[in-house]
């Protein structure tokens, strides 16, 4: 994951907050980015986890003998 990924989050996430409320304070549109910023990191690692998940579920799949049904 890189870093480009976590802060086009943060801004994505802060022209959200401009399009909602045009007058947001600056408190607010910090809030957006940190929001933002840990969102992005937090999707990622839940899909490299059921990525993870997943190669693991197939591995113990392969080494099982399939029976005919």
């Amino acid at each position: 994951m890189g870093i480009l990924e976590e802060v086009i989050g943060a801004v994505v996430a802060v022209e959200g907050v401009k399009k909602l409320d045009p007058n947001a304070s600056i408190f607010t549109e910090g809030v957006a980015a940190i929001a933002g910023y840990k969102g992005v990191e937090a999707i990622t690692e839940h899909l490299e986890n059921k990525d993870d998940d997943s190669k693991e579920g197939d591995s113990e799949e392969g080494n099982s003998p399939q029976q005919p049904a």
